[in-house]
């Protein structure tokens, strides 16, 4: 017990040392904790016994799906049904049959074809999800399609799972036994998250220890049950996550589990690293770089297609592709299940490790600078824009009527601002980042466009000359200034309000030509300074101000703004 005590903190002590220097160097943290793998295990082998890693990190996974279940609104999901279901199983179909002719081309036989297609076909939920969270863009347009396609690939990687265990004596019946099972399982959480959970989690919130001890007893519960009738615990932890998403008190629940995710995460970032066999590297280089190729060119061109085809614009759908070219968790479950019944080599074993490793630490690199590789690009993507014509999805409403003033960014502020716009009679344009946002603003005929201010596209579309007033909620300093150049550019006495959340980020704002910053805390104090001066002294305006404010909040929450994964973009 002593040893895996000292194992994981040498682990943790490393991979903090790394993640510091990758935090001095402005690198994302996840090849960090990848490198740490490495170092301490394949090249010093200071580590040797990985199993209780391996196993903790698989932790990490459940606890990573089960707060995605918390935050995943399904019916959010609903206007990206059919892209994420038909297009998310064309994809699995493309790139599985373009990756197992390959495969066969090169000289596997056609088992190990099998698993290296199906390998390559999934993407991984884990690192996405978290690296979407972290840019906290899980509501934007391409978020949607993005999990909506995951979800698709995760059911089609445990009914690949359920058939590859069974490979040697497969069974029709045992196969639809098992998906009845699932079906089965997964109505009961569903009845219970409706009618047995409300209780339960009421009684358990009085006290936020056993709130928190209740959560995770749910998490294993169904992680227990989905295991038992042959499903991934990481699939039952994120049914029992779906199940809790709608009490009131998930938020607090995810508040407190997320810090478990994280430590986890880091485990199994650093188990990657540790499972890489270096003996066998010289073998597996030309497989690497084809499959290598094929996950982060062929996979993107796929998705980016599928995206097309359906409706999506150009930047929708190269955003939803780069952020889908790596392989999947699922895929170093199903290599170690084939590996184990004997079905591959331990070359290919090590090939999807190595492979994982450089497609992860990569998605890392082109979730974080997506928006300037998108930049780069774009010009070369205009043919995807022809798949559109006809079916356009764009979320818009332009009446030809003129806007004096334009609001970037809705949520939060915004909504307070467009408010006072409508009181005081003002035509307006809002620019959003969230759909649902921008599907309720067409619905109120309120002139309205989705899309990123940081996006030239969308900058080049706004009528700066003939506005007076633009206003930008998002905090983002690069699209602030970039809005601030455009507009003044256009129109010098245009009169310009960003926002900032640093104090030397509204000074550099003031320096390019904003007329105002805003900066939410200080604005914060202000108005509780003002709210006390004014309503102290008599109770009857506390208790009208009370009022206003809780039907200015239900407003809000049917809108979902109290997330705290909402993009501030929105």
């Amino acid at each position: 017990m002593a040893d895996i005590f000292f194992d994981i903190g040498f682990i943790i002590i490393i991979a903090t040392a790394f993640a510091f220097i990758a935090k001095l160097f402005r690198q994302p943290l996840i090849p960090a904790y990848i490198l740490t793998g490495l170092v301490i295990g394949p090249f010093l082998g200071l580590i040797t016994n990985t199993d209780v890693i391996i196993t903790m990190s698989e932790i990490g996974i459940a606890f990573l799906l089960f707060i995605v279940g918390l935050e995943i609104d399904l019916r959010k999901l609903g206007d990206v049904g059919v892209v994420s279901t038909i297009g998310g199983l064309t994809q699995i179909m493309l790139v599985f049959t373009v990756s197992f002719i390959i495969s066969i081309f090169i000289g596997f036989i056609q088992i190990e074809a099998v698993y290296l297609a199906l390998i390559i076909a999934f993407s991984s939920t884990m690192i996405v999800v978290k690296l979407l969270s972290d840019k906290r863009q899980l509501d934007t347009l391409h978020g949607r399609i993005i999990l909506g396609i995951l979800l698709m690939q995760d059911i089609a990687a445990i009914f690949a799972l359920s058939v590859l265990t069974t490979l040697s004596e497969f069974s029709l019946l045992a196969l639809l036994l098992s998906i009845i099972k699932g079906i089965v399982v997964f109505l009961i959480a569903l009845f219970a998250g409706k009618y047995l959970f409300p209780v339960i989690f009421t009684f358990a919130a009085k006290s936020q220890e056993l709130l928190f001890i209740a959560a995770i007893s749910i998490s294993f519960l169904f992680s227990i049950l989905f295991s038992y009738i042959g499903f991934s615990i990481a699939i039952g932890a994120f049914v029992a996550g779906v199940t809790l998403a709608n009490l009131p008190y998930n938020l607090e629940i995810i508040g407190r589990i997320s810090s478990l995710r994280d430590f986890f995460s880091v485990l199994f970032f650093v188990s990657l690293g540790m499972e890489l066999m270096l003996s066998t590297f010289e073998s597996i280089l030309k497989p690497l770089m084809i499959f290598l190729a094929i996950t982060i060119l062929i996979k993107p061109l796929v998705v980016m297609f599928i995206c097309s085809f359906f409706g999506y614009k150009k930047r929708t759908s190269f955003l939803a592709s780069v952020s889908l070219a790596q392989i999947s968790e699922f895929s170093l479950i199903i290599v170690a299940q084939g590996l184990l019944l004997g079905h591959i080599s331990q070359e290919i074993f090590s090939l999807t490790v190595l492979l994982a490793i450089v497609t992860i630490g990569l998605t890392s690199y082109f979730m974080n600078f997506d928006i300037a590789i998108y930049l780069k690009l774009k010009n070369f993507l205009n043919v995807f824009d022809l798949l559109t014509k006809g079916k356009e999805k764009e979320l818009e409403y332009l009446p030809k009527a003129k806007y004096g003033v334009i609001l970037c960014g809705y949520n939060r502020i915004g909504f307070s601002i467009v408010r006072t716009l409508k009181r005081l009679r003002k035509r307006l344009l809002v620019i959003d980042f969230n759909p649902e946002v921008i599907s309720k603003l067409i619905s109120e005929k309120v002139p309205c466009i989705y899309g990123d201010i940081g996006d030239l596209e969308i900058i080049e579309r706004l009528d700066f000359k003939k506005s007076r007033l633009v206003i930008s909620t998002v905090p983002t300093q690069r699209d602030n200034l970039l809005l601030v150049k455009k507009a003044k550019e256009a129109n010098e006495k245009i009169v310009i309000f960003v926002t900032a959340s640093q104090i030397k980020e509204a000074l550099a704002l003031y320096e390019v030509g904003a007329d105002y910053v805003i900066l939410p805390h200080f604005l914060g104090g202000e108005h509780v300074s003002l709210l006390i001066e004014k309503l102290s002294q008599n109770i009857n305006k506390v208790i009208e101000h009370k009022l206003r404010h809780i039907k200015e909040l239900e407003e809000r929450h049917a809108l979902g703004h109290e997330h705290p994964y909402h993009n501030p973009r929105r």
